[in-house]
């Protein structure tokens, strides 16, 4: 084309924050159109998924590109990242084994090892031989007496807390522990804001609901209304619909069918400052949707803690998960579901949930029943294109000349998403991505931690969530976890 071309993006979630922050870092002129008045709103993120390790249904595959776009969303947003491992165990209960997950995560560490041989900035979380380490029942108890240091600094350090407060008996061994980070949904929302600030060709539209969309020749006109009633009209070359759960709605718009699940989940947000140390994250490995589902214990700082249970009463919601039909290529969630994404909670209910989180947690960390509900749940739905509702690994479809649905499940897959679609439409030069990310994207990555972190509270306190969620924690410099005798 002989003028830059001028590209919307709709919705701006982790997939559209990310898709115009790139877009806006290689000088195309991009326009972020976004409902709400911030960014990366939406289901709750809370790890990166590197190696797909909380999902033991999915293909090696998809476990390998999950942890290639983690590295990548790492180096993207380095700002956003909570330097931590993560504790891996099988209960007693569940039909699985821990050798399965070894078996797997032996594949894994190989692949971030070749990884980091292509190019050592792919290095960002942690020694490829230290990838994950295993204990024995033995191992914990000896570490039962240890005392936790101020500042962790190997595995052992951070294992101490679930040595002592875990109730052993209800776990088959080893449990393994993995570098697997944590991952700040409101320091990347903070980071993406504070990027698209900056750029010069990124135009940022909040309070901004897309109403309508026509085409004018080959290009696309959009019509949105602005606080609820002032009409604008934009025209641009490209369209990239990323609306997430209602992605959908924008291909029903424009007249392209596409086949995809929506689900609709829930996480809990709980205080528990009776603890005094610094702890991992843990997951306790189960059956999905039964009543002994995977439960997931999030740290964050000031004593808050994140909780998922996989099962009805907790994280998941009975008919939260629908198909599209052949009418429309929007799937249709239960009025009541519908009422939560734009109503908000019964604060009876969402009590009421985070209460069954924390007793889910308190059968395998007892001492965790002293924790109490902080704060409205953080919630939203997630799409999964396609047929396959265990599908984790996605990125992007095509339909036309210039439409592009980004269809990511996981947060991390955003960047590929969006660098496959500026491939397909040619928007610049091939030898661009020969760059490293991080000379690709100077102005995202040279941000202020600190400034990251103030505006990630800000935005956390405003949306009536704890600020403990937004602060860094864990190990705020580059840590080599290294294998402890």
């Amino acid at each position: 084309m002989d003028q830059k071309p001028k590209i919307a993006v709709i919705g701006g979630g982790v997939a559209g924050a990310t898709a115009a922050v790139h877009l806006g870092e290689l000088g195309i002129d991009v326009h972020l159109i976004e409902r709400k008045n911030e960014l990366v709103n939406g289901p709750p993120i809370c790890h990166l998924h590197a190696g797909g390790n909380l999902y033991r249904e999915i293909s090696e595959n998809q476990c390998i590109e999950l942890l290639r776009q983690s590295i990548e969303s790492v180096r993207l947003y380095p700002h956003t990242i909570n330097v931590r491992p993560t504790v891996i165990a099988v209960p007693v209960s569940d039909s699985g084994t821990p050798q399965t997950i070894i078996d797997r995560l032996d594949v894994i560490k190989r692949s971030y090892s070749e990884l980091v041989i292509t190019d050592p900035g792919n290095k960002v979380i942690g020694e490829p031989d230290d990838y994950y380490k295993l204990y024995t029942r033995t191992d914990l108890e000896k570490l039962q007496s240890g005392v936790q240091p101020g500042n962790p600094q190997n595995m052992d350090d951070w294992v101490i807390p679930f040595a002592r407060s875990a109730d052993l008996s209800k776990l088959k061994f080893p449990v393994i522990v993995v570098q697997e980070y944590g991952w700040s949904v409101f320091r990347l929302g903070a980071s993406a804001t504070l990027d698209l600030q900056k750029l010069p060709n990124a135009n940022l539209h909040l309070n901004s609901e897309l109403k309508r969309i026509a085409q004018n020749g080959e290009r696309w006109v959009l019509q949105y209304l602005v606080d609820g009633h002032e009409s604008h009209e934009l025209e641009v070359d490209y369209l990239i619909n990323a609306c997430g759960y209602e992605t959908g709605i924008v291909d029903d718009l424009v007249a392209y069918r596409r086949k995809r699940y929506v689900e609709f989940k829930a996480a809990y947000v709980t205080e528990w400052k009776e603890s005094e140390y610094q702890w991992p994250e843990i997951i306790f490995h189960g059956e999905r949707g039964t009543p002994q589902g995977m439960a997931q214990l999030t740290p964050y700082a000031d004593g808050i803690f994140q909780l998922h249970g996989m099962t009805e009463d907790i994280t998941l919601f009975k008919g939260g998960l629908v198909a599209s039909h052949q009418g429309s290529s929007q799937p249709a969630l239960p009025e009541k579901l519908n009422k939560k994404l734009k109503s908000g909670w019964n604060e009876n209910i969402a009590r009421e949930r985070t209460e069954k989180a924390i007793d889910f947690i308190g059968q395998y960390i007892p001492e965790f029943y002293e924790a109490h509900p902080k704060g409205l749940p953080l919630f939203g739905a997630q799409q999964i294109p396609g047929n396959d509702a265990s599908l984790r690994a996605s990125d992007v479809s095509f339909d036309g000349q210039r439409y592009a649905r980004i269809e990511i499940v996981k947060g991390s897959s955003a960047y590929e998403a969006v660098r496959k679609i500026v491939q397909a439409w040619n928007l610049v030069p091939s030898w661009k991505y020969d760059q490293s990310i991080e000379e690709l994207h100077p102005c995202i990555t040279s941000l202020s931690p600190d400034i990251v972190e103030q505006f990630a509270i800000q935005m956390a306190v405003n949306r009536g969530y704890p600020a403990g969620l937004a602060k860094a924690v864990g190990v705020k410099e580059s840590i080599n976890f290294e294998k402890v005798s």
